[in-house]
């Protein structure tokens, strides 16, 4: 893996990520296009850093906004431990159970079976990207037309549900956006759209290093606890760490921006056509 390549996968990573368009659906893609197995230790090690480095950007980006929208007093932050407790049991429950059912079903043959095995498969992603476009396009578009909620409105125990439910959808599913499905969700759940970014970010912070441990296990499985082979490519990642650092600050900006300037629907256009995109690589081979 050259570093040409880890910088591409950085900058894609980086952007992908924290706008509403599904960073692995890009990645993977990126790394069929560039010739690369999305499978290899070396590259799942790579994705490890990249998520850490896009963690980092998340909390410098937000964390004033946060100190403003869920500290300011006690009240507040009750409120907000409350709405992320329940938002990240329902997730767990979601994600768990259909992740669970994907093992145990649709994997039962295979030994060792993790829904991961399915993550290049272009044809789920496409699916899912569809679906995703279509739930961010209604939002955008409903939201357009509906009396926007007061911005300071404090965040409901049964809107905190339905965001951490839609985001266990996230998990297993490559190409469901997790911003784009949370961010839209609350939207339509009647949340106003910064408090819906900030909480939906917050969830992220919350849930990365998990994903980031899992994956990390996969690594230390698939070499038997040994990573002396994966030594050179350390280097290289954290390389890429810092290049989806700055990448992701750059993409949080983009999307407050066109959050607020109400052109989040066109985010949803754009998973749509690269769902058709990735519709076709996949009836071409990749």
């Amino acid at each position: 893996m050259s570093l040409l390549h880890v910088i591409i996968l950085a900058v894609v990573q980086g952007l992908a990520e924290l706008l509403p368009i599904s960073s692995s659906a890009h990645v993977i893609v990126a790394e069929k296009l560039m010739g690369m197995d999305p499978a290899a230790p070396e590259t799942t090690l790579l994705l490890v850093m990249l998520h850490t480095g896009t963690m980092f950007a998340v909390i410098v980006y937000f964390w004033r906004r946060w100190r403003r929208a869920f500290f300011q007093n006690r009240l507040d932050r009750k409120n907000f431990a409350i709405a992320l407790i329940l938002a990240v049991i329902l997730t767990a429950t979601v994600g768990g159970v259909v992740t669970e059912g994907i093992e145990k079903v649709l994997l039962r043959h295979q030994p060792h079976a993790w829904v991961e095995q399915l993550f290049d498969r272009l044809d789920l992603i496409a699916s899912a990207l569809a679906t995703v476009g279509v739930l961010i396009l209604t939002a955008g578009l409903l939201t357009q037309r509906t009396e926007p909620p007061p911005p300071g409105a404090e965040m409901t125990p049964g809107q905190a549900m339905w965001i951490g439910a839609v985001q266990g959808l996230s998990l297993p599913f490559r190409g469901f956006s997790r911003s784009g499905a949370t961010i839209s969700t609350a939207m339509l759940a009647g949340v106003a759209k910064m408090r819906a970014e900030d909480f939906s970010f917050a969830l992220a912070v919350v849930l990365t290093p998990a994903a980031i441990a899992r994956e990390g296990w996969r690594v230390l499985e698939s070499q038997r606890g040994h990573l002396g082979p994966l030594m050179p490519s350390v280097t290289s990642s954290l390389y890429g760490a810092l290049f989806a650092f700055l990448a992701g600050l750059l993409a949080l900006k983009w999307l407050s921006r066109w959050l607020e300037e109400g052109r989040w629907y066109w985010f949803g256009v754009y998973c749509l056509i690269f769902a058709l995109a990735v519709a076709f690589l996949y009836r071409s081979g990749y």
